[in-house]
């Protein structure tokens, strides 16, 4: 799926090097997930371009002012998927590569849900479902008082969709006319042990969002031209806050973990990273890092 109703304009050399940058993100991803011996890599696999296209091309920060007032902010809502988070970050300059090679461990620099005790780049604690949307909500009132500029995004699971905290962050945003609010849902449609479908039923989903007084947009949440398109039309519709549906695979990138549940809780052994890690080297330009 394409992103609907924009011009897609993005010099190609640009596309080339976030495609380089996810194929980064992924690889350090993978062997966080087998060095650290955590779950979850099926999470941060599937949000990598949206990951990657928001901090390479569309958001207003800097790695040598991680909290200035006034820049855009990012939350991950859905924590558990932070090794592509942590991988982005160090990408982009906000702490040293070597970290990544700490994620998980006992007196490492990065544990196994974001926080931002220590970690540059990283504003808010999560993990715990249903509450990054409201953060953001929260600091952008606050943005809003102090006469303070900068949009604030908020990346979340389609599972924690399930939450009534996000139904009523979602209808006192409309209430507030936040249209610097950007939510991004990260459509894989599996969550825990199965389909969403199968657990609790979200279509349809944009128009219920829509219902909520959003702005909406759906956009294949692995195409970057795509997503930067997307991204830079912001916002939809003022002043309704924004939402974009970004339809992705579970898994993306490793054919034995797409659209495979499994992958929620188990971390590769030494074959199955050796595997993956060769698949993506393998796309196109992958010859690096």
């Amino acid at each position: 799926m394409r992103a609907t109703g924009f011009e897609r304009e993005l010099p190609g050399d640009l596309l080339e090097r976030l495609e380089e940058h996810a194929r980064a993100v992924r690889l350090h991803t993978l062997r966080m997930a087998h060095e650290g011996r955590t779950p979850h890599v099926g999470s941060a696999l599937s949000s990598v371009e949206i990951l990657v296209s928001l901090y390479f091309a569309v958001l207003d920060v800097d790695p040598d002012e991680p909290d200035a007032p006034g820049r855009d902010v990012f939350v991950l809502s859905k924590g558990h998927g932070c090794m592509s988070y942590y991988a982005t970050l160090a990408e982009r300059g906000f702490f040293p590569v070597e970290w990544l090679s700490t994620y998980a461990k006992n007196g490492g620099r990065l544990p196994e849900h974001p926080t931002p005790k220590g970690i540059p780049g990283v504003r808010v604690a999560t993990g715990s479902l249903g509450h990054g949307l409201a953060v953001g909500i929260g600091m952008l009132l606050a943005r809003r008082l102090d006469g303070r500029k900068g949009r604030v995004f908020v990346l979340m699971s389609d599972g924690e969709c399930n939450e009534g905290s996000v139904w009523e962050a979602a209808m006192f945003a409309a209430r507030e006319r936040l249209d610097r609010l950007v939510a991004i849902v990260d459509y894989n449609k599996l969550q825990a042990t199965g389909r969403c479908e199968d657990i609790l039923p979200l279509e349809p989903l944009a128009d219920k969002w829509r219902a909520f007084g959003w702005a909406v947009r759906e956009v294949d949440g692995h195409d970057l031209g795509g997503l930067v398109t997307t991204f830079r039309n912001l916002p939809f519709e003022t002043p309704r806050p924004n939402l974009v549906l970004a339809h992705t695979v579970k898994g993306k990138g490793v054919s034995f973990m797409e659209n495979d549940p499994e992958w929620h809780y188990r971390p590769p052994d030494s074959a199955e990273l050796e595997r993956a890690m060769a698949e993506v080297r393998a796309t196109p330009g992958g010859e690096k890092p």
